[in-house]
């Protein structure tokens, strides 16, 4: 929980806000001149973060490590689709799965807002497009990437598996189930659009998500880093 928080911390959106309150706190002592320039700091902060080239450019080193996979190895038996963002990944590890005879699913994931794991409910997407319920299996209780980790490695032990997560997450996802020992097989999903690449496209939602995305890797491979060192 303590690293999710500092994780949290570190995000652009947290950033942001953290140098406009302190923009208000010092205009309310009667420093306005210092609170300007906190104030103008964050007006750029948020043109720089909410625009679409920035988040392409960091998102891009990620995404472009794995491209998606067509040729399926032989002899495959289960396919992990990692937890959250169950919407955009699940449907490749649908198309996997009409692709592999006798394919087990894994869902993974836990929750820390709902009763219901994300384990769980990416099983319930998955039943209702057409996956037969003996076919999933749930690891409910793993709360990172390190321990789906973990907890796969007691499934499969060394024997290949699909890996199926987000693009942009499948560098350090890889990395995490490689320290473990184990043998995944990339099949990366959830490929962000690039397409809008103005100049004055800025001040996005959605641009602000991508970028938020890419930081909040950046931010877990320089923690998978540092670990390694110690």
């Amino acid at each position: 929980m303590i690293k999710k928080f500092i994780a949290w911390l570190l995000m652009p959106m947290p950033l942001g806000m953290m140098m406009l309150f302190t923009a208000l706190w010092l205009l309310h002592r009667g420093k306005s001149r210092r609170a300007k320039q906190f104030f103008m700091g964050a007006i750029v902060w948020f043109g720089v973060v909410t625009h679409a080239q920035i988040s392409s450019l960091l998102l891009l080193p990620l995404e472009s490590q794995y491209e998606k996979i067509e040729k399926i190895p032989a002899e495959i038996e289960y396919i992990l689709l990692l937890g959250g963002d169950k919407e955009r990944r699940a449907w490749e590890a649908i198309r996997l799965y009409r692709k592999i005879e006798g394919a087990k699913i894994v869902t993974s994931g836990y929750s820390m807002h709902d009763r219901l794991s994300d384990a769980y409910k990416a099983s319930k997407l998955l039943i209702e497009a057409g996956v037969r319920p003996e076919d999933i299996m749930m690891q409910e209780d793993v709360k990172d990437t390190k321990e789906e980790a973990a907890k796969m490695k007691e499934r499969v032990g060394d024997r290949p598996f699909l890996l199926v997560t987000s693009a942009y997450h499948m560098p350090r996802s890889m990395i995490l189930f490689q320290q473990e020992g184990l043998s995944p097989i990339p099949a990366p999903a959830d490929f962000n659009d690039r397409g809008e690449d103005s100049i004055w496209s800025l001040f996005r939602a959605r641009h602000l998500e991508k970028t938020e995305r890419a930081v909040h890797e950046y931010i877990g491979l320089l923690w998978v880093y540092l670990r390694g060192k110690d």
